[in-house]
């Protein structure tokens, strides 16, 4: 089963470039997201852990599957309303690319082998390029290859980090050479310290670079903001998740092999840098969708610091991964429509669009209070748990540091956002209005992150807790 949810987006890709009639080329999308995320449930619902020395999902992966499968099914059915309306653009190319994508990140998600998990991260950077790409203009192009360039360079010190673990099996003692995840999990005592660590410090910096922490995160305003918004949203929300799966899976290593203050510490040091430089880029920043890219970097910390810490905060970082995951949806979503309506992404033109477009408005307003951690939606509740993990840890200055850094992104993205949507409705030239494929998406994630600030199913509760607690393992 597991296979089959790696494999038949592929199938469905190829059909999708055999298919002459446009209209069912863009309906394969939605399709196969809902038959995707049906499989994903039954695979989460009946996998215990791993299933195959390639293969496999244990508590983390099946949290990020399924956040990212549910992320990805809105965002197919979103995609459809937009192909109808770009017609001009062709969808020829962004359907078997949203595809591979997708069967990329699924296969990253599964991976139980370091190489495994490489390559199909490398996977995703290749698929995902021609989707920032799909506008076509100067900037979307500049925006792609930067992002090529600097993830590519990421995914090579990945490949050597994972070179110097190798080498930490071979040299640290007796036991099997392989880059199985399970076998060194098992063996993790026995590895050479200095070049796990080495191999740590490079998977967290090319990992890193792919999840948007910061310093590594320069690629991420550029693409975010010339990448329609269907593709910011999958980026923020869905590959992010992966690119921080791929590093908690070296951070299960250092805390099985006794080392995990280190893994802890670095982590904490770049989650509070991102948060920093995050809430000095988002005051006064004129550009809507270079906001929410800017956020994307907020958050990244938030989930780093939660991990940094451990113990309750590592429980609100995985509810956070799941929070983060559907507000971007709703955010990307609603800032696409708002974009297409007026033509722009700027302050300069982008004013008064709660009269103009009351829904996406609506939405986007919603989804700003929604991300900054406003009660009663669900980042309230998980960024609260790391705070309360945080001085509960004793990390007063920590803490402290960061109420004071949220507040400023707060005042920062509200500045921008208020100026948007707020003021008198603008006649538009563009005859675009909000329609039920554009809007359906956006506002069902935003009713799914305020559920998630009200009531805690158990059954997700207790995945958050196997998730967390997978990552708290000694040995």
């Amino acid at each position: 089963m597991l296979l089959l949810l790696i494999l038949f987006p592929l199938a469905v890709a190829l059909l999708a470039l055999l298919l002459p009639w446009y209209q069912a080329r863009s309906w394969l999308l939605p399709v196969s997201g809902g038959l995707h995320l049906c499989l994903a449930g039954i695979c989460v619902a009946g996998s215990d852990y791993a299933s195959s020395p390639w293969i496999g999902l244990d508590a983390l992966s099946r949290l990020v599957l399924i956040v990212t499968s549910l992320l990805y099914a809105g965002c197919a059915v979103y995609a459809v309303g937009y192909l109808n309306l770009r017609r001009d653009r062709g969808n020829e190319t962004i359907v078997p690319c949203l595809l591979v994508f997708l069967s990329a990140m699924t296969l990253a998600i599964a991976a139980r082998h370091l190489g495994l998990l490489w390559m199909a991260v490398e996977t995703t950077t290749l698929a995902s390029a021609p989707l920032i790409y799909y506008n076509r203009n100067r900037l979307s192009i500049e925006a792609t290859w930067k992002y090529l360039l600097l993830c590519s360079v990421g995914i090579a010190l990945a490949l050597l980090g994972i070179l110097f673990i190798a080498y930490a099996a071979l040299v640290g003692g007796d036991m099997p050479i392989s880059l199985q995840l399970d076998t060194l999990l098992a063996n993790a005592s026995q590895l050479s310290r200095p070049w796990l660590h080495a191999g740590f410090v490079f998977l967290l910096v090319g990992f890193g670079t792919k999840m948007g922490l910061a310093p590594l995160h320069s690629w991420k305003p550029d693409a975010y903001g010339e990448a329609p918004g269907m593709v910011g949203a999958l980026l923020a929300g869905g590959l992010t998740s992966v690119a921080f799966l791929a590093i908690l899976r070296a951070v299960q290593l250092m805390t099985a092999a006794g080392d995990g203050a280190m893994a802890r510490q670095a982590l904490l040091g770049m989650g509070l840098l991102s948060l920093l430089l995050a809430a000095i880029f988002m005051v006064r920043q004129p550009d809507i969708k270079r906001l929410l890219a800017y956020s994307s970097v907020e958050h990244m910390g938030i989930l780093a610091i939660g991990v940094g810490i451990g113990g309750l905060a590592t429980f609100g970082a995985m509810l956070h991964l799941v929070n983060n995951a559907l507000t971007k949806g709703c955010l990307f979503l609603s800032a696409g429509n708002i974009q297409r309506a007026y033509d722009s992404k700027r302050l300069s033109k982008v004013h008064g669009a709660l009269a103009t477009l009351p829904i996406s408005g609506g939405v986007f307003l919603a989804g700003f209070l929604a991300i900054t951690g406003s009660p009663p939606f669900g980042l309230f509740m998980s960024e609260f748990t790391i705070l309360r993990g945080i001085f509960g840890n004793g990390q007063f200055w920590i803490g402290l540091l960061m109420i004071l850094l949220l507040a400023m992104v707060f005042i920062g993205m509200g500045a921008t956002v208020l100026t948007a949507t707020q003021g008198e409705p603008v006649k538009l030239e563009s005859a675009y209005k909000d329609s039920f494929l554009l809007v359906i998406s956006p506002l069902l994630f935003l009713l799914m992150v305020l559920l998630l600030g009200v009531y805690l199913p158990e059954p997700l509760q207790r995945a958050l807790r196997e998730a967390a607690a997978l990552l708290e393992v000694q040995p």
